[in-house]
């Protein structure tokens, strides 16, 4: 017996991990090795690529070591952390400098420059995206000025730039494949999503070589084969995306007002808009959910730079709990934050408010505050944020949703789960599966290799776990909101609070 199965390599902000799933979205065999961010000054983020380069190879020889000798590998996703930026050498793959990661900041004044120079119309038309520090552009343009010798070779044809997707492909093919697909092009502010293309005008604003750039292609093709020196043979990768559309996909998100939030590192909630690219009059993000056989599909985003995150820092950084999941305990024996706030702008705000410079903050402190009042604000706060996000699709006309389909790894909190239907008045839904990014690329994998017909064949796929309705009265709901609200506003006008409301 021959039994046909799909990896998934998943790389992300925090970790990589290799997963193996059967035709029927059961996890075989999986493998995960934690990453190392490096933080060498204010606002600056940044990845070891040869880290992320070894925890792809270790983890994936240790998940196909996990495989029975009547399973065999029919192809191979990749999905990735979006905008982190790379740039290397064309002939020897060596790495110029350290991963600029999506998080980083280090852009901003060229960013608000640009933005005052009336750029910004030109590029949203474009590209679906705001001028941020956080998309790709500016931090190539960075390294090309910045790392010695670097625009001179980049000029002469001697150098390749990629997000996290197209250096694995090039690692993995041996250099034989210098590729992207949609999704994660445009996530570079250099793509031109209605025409599919690398547009020329944006190249010459950002001063970007064309010979840096790879090829783009659908996000399920042939994306050339891995060489047997990896992993002792040849496995087809049949599948590229960003791991947020890649979610989409795996949370079957597949019709138009179809609506998914992950809540990993950051948190991103994404609306499945169809063929038609709405463009966003309140600050969200026109992007490419998926292309297939040379068809778009788009998608309204709204992007939250810490998440999970935030949970991170008070188990590392405060040390007020021992591990994440002490986090839903100490919630559930906190009926009331006392007026405490938590806004995690650590590396800026991101949608709907795209302050990079902002910082974060812990408001409404008093001498009854102890820990479970601030971590509990930490865990509301991703559900305001995320309240933030939908209200701005509300007001651009989006359909509002019903439910709310969630995953990530902080979709296994139960209490942030209540929370969030009760904050956004709708019903949450959680999949049985919350590995939905790598299930999502083993979808469209599966789909370029014939295992599934269609999208309506990968949307029966998905399967409910567990839902939550809304319990909160809707003057508390209010209540709380408006004090998150005024939390933001003082934030981003630096004031200090002197009351609170809530």
């Amino acid at each position: 017996m021959n039994t046909p199965c799909l990896l998934a390599i998943d790389q992300g902000t925090t970790s990589t991990r290799a997963l193996i799933f059967d035709t029927n979205s059961r996890l075989i065999s999986g493998s995960q090795q934690e990453l190392t961010q490096y933080f060498p000054q204010d606002g600056w983020v940044e990845h070891d690529g040869e880290q992320i380069w070894q925890t792809v190879v270790d983890t994936v020889r240790q998940a196909l070591a996990g495989l029975t000798p009547d399973q065999r590998v029919a192809g191979i996703g990749i999905t990735n952390q979006r905008e982190t930026t790379l740039l290397w050498h064309r002939d020897t793959g060596k790495l110029l400098a350290p991963a600029i990661v999506w998080q980083d900041r280090r852009t901003s004044a060229r960013c608000q420059q640009l933005v005052a120079d009336g750029f910004d119309r030109l590029i949203q038309q474009k590209t679906g995206l705001l001028i941020d520090p956080y998309f790709s552009a500016t931090k190539l343009a960075w390294l090309l000025d910045q790392v010695p010798g670097a625009r001179q070779q980049a000029e002469q044809g001697q150098l390749c730039f990629g997000t996290i997707d197209t250096f694995l492909l090039w690692r993995l093919t041996a250099g034989r494949m210098h590729a992207t697909d949609a999704t994660n092009a445009s996530r570079t502010a250099l793509f031109n999503i209605h025409q599919q293309c690398w547009d020329e005008e944006l190249l010459s604003l950002f001063d970007i070589p064309p010979s840096l750039l790879p090829v783009v292609q659908d996000s399920a093709s042939h994306f050339g084969d891995i060489d047997p020196q990896w992993f002792g043979q040849s496995l087809p990768v049949l599948a590229m995306a960003g791991d947020q559309q890649a979610a989409l996909v795996g949370q079957g998100c597949l019709a138009p007002g179809m609506v998914k939030s992950t809540y990993g590192t950051g948190c991103f909630l994404m609306q499945n808009t169809g063929s038609r690219p709405v463009q966003s009059q309140h600050r969200l993000l026109t992007t490419v959910a998926y292309r297939l056989q040379g068809r778009v599909t788009y998608a309204l985003e709204g992007s939250i730079f810490v998440a999970g995150a935030a949970m991170q820092w008070l188990r590392d950084g405060l040390r007020l709990i021992e591990h994440a999941s002490d986090s839903e305990m100490l919630a559930r024996q906190t009926p009331d934050t006392g007026g405490v706030y938590l806004v995690p702008a650590f590396t800026g705000l991101g949608a709907p408010y795209w302050e990079p410079d902002a910082r974060g903050a812990i408001l409404g402190l008093t001498r009854d505050t102890g820990i479970k009042e601030i971590v509990t604000a930490g865990l509301q706060a991703v559900c305001y944020q995320t309240r933030d996000l939908l209200e701005a699709m509300y007001q651009d006309g989006a359909d509002v949703p019903v439910r709310l389909r969630v995953d990530g790894g902080m979709a296994v909190n139960g209490w942030l789960m209540q929370f969030l239907a009760d904050m956004l008045d709708v019903t949450v839904e959680r999949p049985q599966t919350i590995e939905t990014t790598a299930l999502g690329i083993s979808y469209l994998a599966g789909l370029q290799a014939g295992i599934y017909a269609d999208l309506s064949d990968i949307g029966k796929q998905w399967h409910l776990s567990q839902e939550f309705t809304v319990k909160m009265p809707a003057d508390t709901r209010q209540r709380l909101y408006t004090g998150w609200l005024d939390a933001i506003h003082r934030v981003k006008s630096g004031k200090l609070p002197h009351d609170h409301t809530a």
